[in-house]
């Protein structure tokens, strides 16, 4: 018995001496040309581990924890397959390694939607043959503390694989990849529903007073949770809800089909605050941890859906996400964001102006940050939108768009147009608001070719009306009859603004903007714990 024990100590022994690698570094992985390569793993305390690729070869001790981690010197791109090999008292190769462009595609279900789920699926499947672009997908995992590796494997971008890919990601990739002709990486990060804070290290919103009291809430949630009486009292709830939708079918089944009562929603059974997704920090630990330093180009993010009642705070809390992910990296790569697309989000379509819109001013934070921030950018989309559907399936375009943006300020592939008009400045004269723009391109112009709408304006009673409209050069001019001293404008500023069609004549759409300094109807709202109250807007801001 006592050898036996042994026996499996020496083998626990032996397999912890042994190289390891994360799983980012997998056969078929692309490694970002131009650039100073990290490569880093686990191996038996005071172990010299050398990698070899290519003509490179370089040596590291791992530390008395185990670790290890080396550089590779700045490469050229390479289409060339070839083997890395990592040697310590065992080897490691990796095969089938290139060398190109990589990025990182993150966000929440618009970036998680796959390409069989995107327009003409079948068909871009089919027509998939792209063994240069590489797809890493993480399997979905939150966590309470950092992690140092996670699940995954690289794969071709094949008919018998790219259904199962990011749509956003790969048509991004596909671009990029047919105009640079280089591999092109991508590794997917991302989980449908989420919020950015679930995206951000604890350490970087513990420095941002607006998220004090998201973080305070959390910690409350998770000292109140009580797993058995939760659950008990879901029973009682699933037990009554049972009952309900029992009663009902059998009045139904009495009644015509124009009379028959709608049954009630099932309820959601409890969810433990430490392991879901939704808690803040937990995918930057388990999904953007692992994955650091691999080295990157730039990152893509198509967000922003599940934080609109907290849009005001989401000006600050996305670029925190931004400036936590460059700091962890100590990379300030570049980062495009996908404004989101126009959506009815299940209501009424208004026809009135100045309704508070959520929608429009999470919009907003989203192009504010994109203007602030270096090497950021925006892929503007809200012309191909679905009112009913949050998820619109033209994902070939918003791939298109944010890969123009990228080809323009990463790659210098200057010439047509990589962005939509952007509000830049506004001059009052008389009763008219003359507007200015970046990104006109070689100029303004309307969709189909009609006067330019859903503008509306107001003067300092906030009272918005329906304004006219028209193309002068550069800029927009706006008035209205109703409003004779205005002092703010505002475009597509709704969560479907029908009828927007301002655009640059190369046939990309205008952002929603305002003028005006009214403050936001989420202003005040911090905490997804305390949504269902926003504050009001206030008259004027002070």
């Amino acid at each position: 018995m006592k050898y036996a024990i042994l026996s499996l100590l020496l083998l626990a022994t032996s397999l912890q001496a042994e190289v390891k690698l994360p799983a980012i570094f997998s056969d078929g992985m692309v490694l970002q040309q131009a650039q100073l390569v990290r490569i880093w793993g686990t191996a038996e305390a005071g172990e010299d581990v050398k990698v070899t690729f290519g003509d490179q070869s370089h040596s590291s001790l791992t530390d008395q924890t185990g670790k290890w981690s080396l550089t590779l010197n700045p490469m050229n791109a390479n289409a060339q397959p070839a083997d890395l090999v990592v040697t310590g008292k065992n080897t490691i190769t990796l095969k089938n390694v290139l060398v190109g462009e990589v990025w990182v595609c993150s966000g929440q279900s618009n970036m998680q939607w796959t390409v069989q789920q995107a327009g003409k699926a079948q068909e871009e499947i089919a027509a998939a043959n792209q063994p240069l672009i590489r797809m890493f997908n993480i399997e979905r995992s939150p966590s309470m503390t950092p992690q140092s590796d996670c699940k995954g494997a690289w794969k071709d971008a094949t008919s018998a694989n790219v259904g199962n890919f990011s749509a956003v990601g790969y048509f991004f990739g596909r671009h990029l990849h047919q105009v640079l002709k280089v591999p092109v990486g991508l590794i997917n990060t991302s989980w449908g529903g989420t919020r950015v804070e679930a995206w951000t290290s604890r350490a970087a919103l513990e420095e941002r007073p607006c998220a004090a009291e998201l973080l305070t809430d959390w910690k409350d949630a998770v000292a109140k949770w009580d797993g058995p009486k939760e659950l008990a009292a879901f029973d009682k709830l699933k037990a009554d809800w049972q009952a309900q939708v029992q009663k009902i079918d059998a009045e139904n089944a009495k009644l015509p089909a124009d009379k028959k009562k709608t049954k009630p929603q099932a309820p959601r059974p409890p969810e433990d605050p430490t392991k879901t997704p939704h808690h803040p920090a937990v995918l930057f630990n388990g999904m953007v941890a692992p994955l650091i330093p691999y080295a990157i180009k730039g990152a893509i993010w198509y967000q922003g859906e599940s934080n609109q009642r907290r849009a005001f705070q989401y000006q600050e809390l996305l670029p925190t996400m931004i400036n936590d992910w460059r700091k962890q990296w100590v990379d300030a790569f570049s980062f495009y964001i996908v404004q989101l697309a126009n959506y009815g989000n299940g209501k009424p379509v208004t026809t009135e102006p100045g309704i508070p819109d959520t929608w429009a001013e999470l919009q907003e934070a989203q192009t504010l940050t994109a203007q602030t921030l270096d090497k950021c950018g925006i892929a503007i989309i809200n012309d191909i939108g679905e009112q009913n559907d949050i998820h619109p399936k033209n994902k070939q375009e918003v791939g298109r768009r944010l890969a123009l943006l990228a080809l323009a300020q990463d790659y210098g592939k200057s010439g047509a147009e990589s962005c939509g008009p952007l509000y830049l400045s506004s001059v009052v004269q008389g009763d008219k608001i003359r507007i200015q723009f970046t990104h006109t391109g070689s100029g303004l112009k309307t969709r189909d070719g009609s006067e330019p709408k859903s503008f509306q304006i107001a003067g300092a009673d906030q009272k918005w009306a329906w304004a006219k409209a028209k193309i002068e050069g550069s800029e927009v001019v706006v008035w209205s009859d109703a409003v004779p001293q205005p002092i703010g404008v505002r475009y597509a500023w709704a969560s479907w603004p029908e009828g927007a069609n301002l655009m640059n004549a190369e046939g990309l759409p205008a952002s929603c903007f305002r003028t005006d300094d009214f403050l936001p109807s989420t202003l005040g709202v911090v905490s997804p714990f305390k949504e269902a109250a926003p504050a009001k807007p206030a008259p004027a801001k002070p």
